[in-house]
């Protein structure tokens, strides 16, 4: 390729390429050395561009009490009507411009950046999840209930039970029998749910008071907040030995029993590879 680039500025690109049987798109996709920056003298002023002194007039006119809510157009105006000339209304524009001076003059709604809110669970006992998921009964219109608490750190189930309704009384049993099971303490553990009526019943709310756990729910009209418990659920119904309805009460426990089971255990071997895997680092 340094012999087509030696021969360009003598025959041209065409020519060398075809001299030494070098395709032109090689030759042209070959990089090249980089040429230095050209030189770029500064823009000259134009000859009718306004002076400094000028600049200021204008600037003290816009700037005047009298045409402070003014448009520059209606200063132009203004001051055409009164005899004086200072310059082009777009010239106006463009010093209002330099001194950012200008804004939107419509009255529309400025959308200020939020910051997510995130739950951060560095240790188990730190941060649970929980939900209610309904489960098919034997007939059309019968639904069992499964209330699920999890560690989002360790993703443990510390609480579940399976109810022939939702109900606020329920979920704070269930509650309360985890946190005296995990011995959980005051000012500990953050409980995040989403917007169901259990999750924020009076019930709930006095017992998590007593307790000391803060309560954490997701956003408005946000449905992906509680992302802990419903992939439990999904993983739970895409299994392949989810069944199509439960015949009673007690299948459908015995069912859940099962799977609790089988996800504590998955929950344990991964935190063992981690633990074993921080281990050896």
């Amino acid at each position: 390729m340094s012999n087509v680039e030696a021969l360009v500025p003598l025959v041209g690109v065409s020519r060398a390429c075809s001299a030494l049987n070098v395709p032109r798109s090689s030759f042209y996709r070959h990089p090249h050395p980089v040429q230095p920056p050209r030189q770029t003298r500064p823009r000259p002023a134009h000859p009718r561009a306004l002076s400094l002194q000028e600049q200021a007039a204008v600037s003290a006119h816009l700037n005047h009490e009298r045409f402070v809510d003014c448009a520059p157009r209606v200063v132009y105006a203004t001051l055409l009507d009164e005899g004086i000339y200072l310059c082009h209304w777009r010239t106006m524009y463009r010093l209002l411009a330099r001194e950012q001076a200008t804004r939107e003059r419509r009255a529309i709604r400025r959308h200020p950046l939020y910051v997510r809110p995130e739950l951060l669970a560095t240790a188990p006992n730190q941060v649970w999840s929980w939900d209610i998921t309904k489960l098919r009964g034997p007939h059309p219109g019968v639904w069992y209930s499964l209330y699920v608490v999890i560690d989002i750190f360790s993703r443990a189930v510390v609480g579940w039970q399976v109810a022939e309704r939702e109900d606020a009384l329920l979920a704070e049993q269930l509650i309360a029998d985890a946190c005296e099971r995990e011995a959980i303490g005051a000012n500990q553990l953050t409980l995040h749910a989403d917007r169901g009526a259990p999750m924020t019943s009076k019930t709930v709310a006095e017992l998590l008071l007593d307790l000391g756990v803060a309560k954490s729910h997701s956003r408005p009209t946000v449905s992906n907040d509680n992302p802990y418990s419903e992939a439990q659920f999904k993983t739970m119904k895409y299994g392949s030995s989810y069944p199509d309805r439960f015949m009673d009460l007690a299948a459908a426990l015995c069912w859940v029993r099962g799977f609790i089971q089988w996800s504590q255990h998955r929950a344990s071997s991964q935190w063992d590879w981690l633990a074993a895997a921080t281990r050896r680092s």
